[in-house]
C-alpha cells in the first residue's frame, strides 16, 4: 500500500501546480504532453522478450483504456459541468472498482463495497462547493464512463499481471502508455489547440509528465498488484483530501478546515476497513489450503 500513499502526495501536490501554473493551456495539449513525456520515459526500458503478442496488445489496450479514453471524456466532461462539478462527481470510482473486481472474481466481498462507500462519503466535504450546482445528465454521464475507464484499467492491468508474473512491470509499461498517448493524439487532431507555452508552463508539463504521470501511474499500477481490490477502490480518492490539504500548505488555497478534517478521518476509517477485508480474505484462503 506504501506505493499508493506515495503516488497519491504525488498526484495531490500536482493539482496545485495545475490550477496555478497551467491556466489557460488546453486541456488536450496537457493530456497529450503528459502521457507523450511518460511514454518517452519508459520506451528505452520496453522489453520484447519473453512477450506474447497478445498480450502486448492487451496492455496497449489497456493503456489506451485507462489513460487515453479516461483523459478523453474527462476533458469532454468540461463542456458540460464546472470545475468543481466534475471534481465531485470523480470521486466514485473506488465504487466502481469494487463492483468490476467483484464481477471478474464472481464473489460479493461487503466490507470492501462498505469501505468503497466511506471512501465516496470521506471524499464529499472537500470536493462539494457551495456555488450553485447544475450539471445537465451529459456531463454526468461522461465523468462516470471516465471513473469506469481509469478504475476498470487498473482492475485489467493487476488481473494481467497476476496471469503474468514472470513479467517486469517497468519492461512492459511502455506499452500501457503508447495505447493512451495514441488516444491523446486523436483527440489533439480533434481540436483546434494552441501549443504556445511560457518556460513555466513547458517546465510544469515536464514535471507533470515525467513525474505524476509516467512514474506516478507506473507506481499505481504496480501498487495495485499488492493490495486488495477494495484496498485499491478505497485509495481512488485519497488524493482528494490530500490535495487540498497540499493547496492549503503550498499554493495559498482556501477551504473548511474542520470539513477537511472529517473528510481525513473517514478516508481513513475507509483504508482500515478495506486492510481488515484484504486481512479476512488472506485468512480464509488460508483455511482452504
Amino acid at each position: 500500500m506504501l506505493l499508493l500513499v506515495i503516488v497519491s502526495l504525488i498526484w495531490a501536490f500536482s493539482f496545485g501546480l495545475i490550477a496555478t501554473y497551467l491556466r489557460g493551456v488546453d486541456t488536450a495539449v496537457v493530456s497529450a504532453a503528459r502521457l507523450g513525456l511518460a511514454l518517452l520515459v519508459f520506451l528505452p526500458l520496453l522489453r520484447w522478450r519473453g512477450l506474447r503478442a497478445r498480450t502486448a496488445m492487451a496492455l496497449t489496450g489497456i493503456g489506451a483504456l485507462q489513460f487515453g479514453v479516461m483523459y478523453l471524456l474527462y476533458i469532454q466532461s468540461f463542456r458540460y459541468l464546472q470545475a468543481h462539478e466534475a471534481a465531485l462527481f470523480t470521486i466514485t470510482t473506488p465504487i466502481i472498482v469494487t463492483l468490476f473486481a467483484d464481477a471478474l472474481d464472481r464473489t460479493w466481498r461487503q466490507r470492501a463495497l462498505l469501505a468503497a462507500v466511506l471512501a465516496v462519503l470521506g471524499a464529499i466535504p472537500v470536493t462539494w462547493s457551495s456555488k450553485n450546482i447544475s450539471v445537465t445528465l451529459t456531463g454526468i454521464a461522461l465523468i462516470q464512463l471516465s471513473n469506469a475507464a481509469f478504475g476498470v484499467g487498473q482492475v485489467l492491468y493487476k488481473r494481467l499481471r497476476v496471469a503474468n508474473p514472470a513479467l517486469r512491470d517497468r519492461d512492459i509499461f511502455a506499452l500501457p502508455y503508447a495505447g493512451g498517448f495514441a488516444i491523446a493524439l486523436a483527440m489533439i487532431a480533434t481540436r483546434d489547440v494552441s501549443l504556445a507555452l511560457t518556460a513555466t508552463q513547458a517546465w510544469t508539463l515536464v514535471y507533470l509528465g515525467v513525474l505524476a504521470s509516467g512514474l506516478g501511474f507506473f507506481l499505481w499500477n504496480v501498487g495495485a498488484t499488492q493490495v486488495s481490490a477494495g484496498t485499491l477502490a478505497v485509495m481512488n480518492n485519497a488524493k482528494v483530501p490530500l490535495g487540498v490539504t497540499c493547496s492549503l500548505l503550498f499554493f495559498g488555497g482556501q477551504a473548511n478546515i474542520v470539513w477537511l478534517l472529517i473528510s481525513l478521518g473517514v478516508m481513513g476509517a475507509a483504508v482500515w476497513l478495506a486492510r481488515e477485508d484484504q486481512k479476512t480474505q488472506k485468512t480464509r484462503k488460508t483455511a482452504k489450503t
